[in-house]
């Protein structure tokens, strides 16, 4: 049965001290963990909610990844669920009886099992909860001291993501009826006279709420994320000189008193770059993909170039691990550019600063280059990806 997805990652993330959604799991942002797996497990749609000052990011996060969409989220999760569920609502692609997945993005390591049990569930309730039952020994207590004890019997740990049907959910936590928001949605539905079922959840799928949790859910990442290649691509290209008045290399317009000719903005840096990781996925060159022939990329930004490159590699469960681009060329001067170079190509390709390095050289003279009529670049990017198995 095909299902909708509300992803909560509006949270501040204190007591972890970090923003969860956007810290580093494996590599990754712990948000692209839990929407792959919904997208995986077959989500109609997938809307991800973030604070204001999150919405630039989700891209960056989710590149490669298709099905979902991002809206600003709310005051409290219950109003940030909402908003989510009208975003599902005001696209029309799911009816009122929709199976609808809430879940934390914090919440990474969710498996197929999981989602079919819980639309299963929906066959005869109002909703479900993936829980665990309580196994530890539970004591009240405070500074002072051990407390007594609290019987476990009938305790259970709940769990996301929680099932619903889309008017059911939406309607119980519009109609709300206390003062301060309920904990979670299956605390809405059953204030509305909704029936509620537990289903088995998984010891996998905690929540990341300490600096310690991070810890394990690494360890734990390294027995799930495949077996890695690690491949090495090298880029090559040339434009000649002309007339104009600034010139773009490494994603960055210089003043200078000529310009690169080329179909595109013909920024020979990027261009490199972009065959560099092609070549390493083994996925053609940048003709390929942006034939100079199609009238559509005629003076074309050669970020969007990069950027295409990147995303096919996230794609593929690759990751860039390092770019290193070299100029040749007698002019311009390079190097009080480069810092701003080494920015902009970070910023694109998803990078820390030292995962970047750009470097320029001449030909003393000698060559086209030497003789000003042209400028050249080469790089080399490093990429990981899935082992075949």
């Amino acid at each position: 049965m095909r299902f909708q997805a509300v992803v909560v990652a509006a949270g501040s993330g204190s007591r972890a001290g970090v923003e969860k959604p956007w810290a580093a799991l494996a590599g990754v942002p712990v948000l692209r963990w839990s929407v792959r797996a919904l997208l995986d497990a077959g989500a109609a749609d997938v809307v991800v909610v973030v604070g204001p000052h999150r919405l630039a990011d989700v891209g960056d996060a989710l590149a490669g990844l298709t099905g979902w969409r991002a809206v600003e989220g709310g005051a409290t999760r219950a109003e940030s669920v909402l908003r989510g569920l009208d975003a599902i609502e005001a696209a029309d692609l799911a009816g009122a009886d929709t199976p609808v997945l809430i879940h934390d993005a914090a919440r990474p390591f969710l498996e197929r099992a999981v989602i079919d049990r819980l639309i299963d569930a929906l066959g005869d309730a109002d909703g479900a909860v993936p829980a665990l039952p309580a196994v530890d020994s539970l004591r009240r207590g405070d500074e002072a001291g051990l407390g007594d004890s609290v019987d476990r019997d009938g305790l259970f740990r709940a769990q996301t993501p929680q099932a619903f049907r889309l008017a059911t959910v939406r309607a119980a936590l519009t109609d709300w009826p206390g003062e301060t928001p309920p904990t979670d949605e299956a605390e809405a539905v059953r204030a509305a006279g909704g029936r509620v079922v537990l289903v088995a959840g998984d010891p996998r799928l905690f929540k990341l709420t300490y600096p310690e949790d991070f810890i394990m859910a690494e360890a734990l990442a390294a027995g799930l994320t495949p077996p890695s290649v690690t491949r090495v691509g090298q880029g090559f290209d040339v434009h000649r000189w002309g007339p104009g008045t600034s010139v773009w290399l490494c994603g960055v317009e210089m003043p200078h008193d000529r310009t690169l000719i080329g179909h595109s903005d013909a920024d020979a840096g990027l261009h490199a770059l972009t065959d560099a990781i092609l070549g390493a996925m083994g996925d053609g060159d940048i003709g390929d993909h942006f034939p100079p022939s199609d009238p559509q990329w005629k003076g074309a930004s050669s970020d969007r170039f990069l950027v295409h490159a990147v995303q096919r590699l996230a794609a593929r469960g690759g990751q860039l691990v390092h770019v290193d681009v070299t100029l040749i060329c007698e002019e311009p001067k390079i190097k009080p550019h480069r810092q701003a170079m080494r920015e902009r190509m970070a910023e694109l390709c998803g990078l820390r600063l030292d995962g970047v390095s750009v470097k320029a050289t001449t030909t003393e003279q000698l060559g086209f280059t030497g003789r000003g009529e042209g400028l050249a670049a080469q790089a080399v990017a490093t990429i990981t990806l899935p082992a075949s198995r």
